[in-house]
């Protein structure tokens, strides 16, 4: 969905100053968070359309988040029904009963020696790792899907995260993006919902909500899992992202603020052995120790 430019620059996210394990009371007023100028994209670390930090930026150059199909107007690609879905530790975490599923741009990995992609939603309620030997069209899908991963080499450790056993449902239908008329959009699309499984799970995602990058999820873990915070860099010298939240007015649009999300950037190593690293809402994160 575009955004008007004058809107785009009321939702322009303000980076926080959470340098504890809490939000800290330094953090920017709703008030300034309006008043930020609109930012220019600069090259990254991450790609080379980033907004506030070098790692906040667009999954493509050019293109959408979705592995394109040969339809312009329909990101979902066919498949085969009764193949695993995985998260991102490989744990089977239900059955595929859909028929078709859009696939995030550049995200493959390899689970029980078969080769998988990230769908975008699940017949588990959730994104997960599907089998590419399910795709039809498999031979197009290969050619498009492409590879990109996040990056933190070099980055400092802060602190140890675990992904929730809970949510705020208070949090959970408020919107990230200013005057939204999608279906999703919403906080929840960041926090550990309970899926068809019965078991809490939460998305890793490569780039921050609200910047009009689209905040495409590269992975999905199980409550438990443990989140290693890194001090990145921001165009505001703090090492985390507040957005603003949108709730509906009196005309019934989401043009209303009602308070901010933090996210944080940081890494998951998988029970693969694999990093991926990624943004996380603070809101989906509890304090923990032992990470790897």
């Amino acid at each position: 969905m575009r955004i008007p430019l004058h809107a785009f620059i009321a939702a322009m996210l303000v980076a926080s100053a959470c340098g504890g394990e809490a939000p800290s009371s330094a953090d920017s007023s709703p008030d300034e968070a309006l008043a930020s100028r609109e930012q220019a994209a600069f090259s990254g670390v991450n790609g080379t359309y980033c907004l506030v930090s070098p790692y906040n930026c667009k999954l493509q150059a050019s293109g959408g988040n979705r592995v394109p199909t040969n339809s312009p107007e329909d990101d979902n690609w066919g498949l085969v029904t009764g193949v695993p879905i995985r998260d991102g530790h490989g744990t089977v975490v239900g059955t595929n009963t859909r028929t078709s599923a859009a696939f995030n741009y550049g995200q493959t990995r390899t689970f029980a020696g078969e080769k998988h992609a990230f769908a975008v939603s699940t017949s588990n309620s959730s994104a997960g790792w599907l089998p590419i030997s399910s795709i039809l069209g498999r031979t197009s899908f290969e050619q498009k899907v492409g590879h990109v991963s996040a990056l933190g080499a070099g980055l400092g450790n802060l602190g140890c995260y675990a992904v929730r056993d809970w949510h705020d449902t208070t949090l959970e239908f408020k919107k990230v993006v200013y005057d939204s008329t999608a279906t999703h959009e919403r906080a929840g699309d960041y926090l550990p919902l309970v899926r068809a499984n019965g078991l809490r799970s939460a998305n890793l995602v490569f780039n921050v909500p609200g910047f009009a990058l689209g905040g495409p999820a590269v992975d999905h873990f199980p409550a438990g899992t443990k989140f290693q915070r890194l001090d990145v860099p921001t165009e505001h010298g703090v090492p985390s992202i507040d957005i603003p939240l949108w709730v509906q007015d009196s005309a019934g649009r989401y043009r209303q603020q009602s308070g901010t999300m933090k996210f944080l950037y940081g890494y998951v190593i998988a029970a693969t052995g694999t990093k991926r690293n990624g943004w996380m809402a603070y809101d989906a994160l509890q304090v923990s120790s032992g990470c790897p």
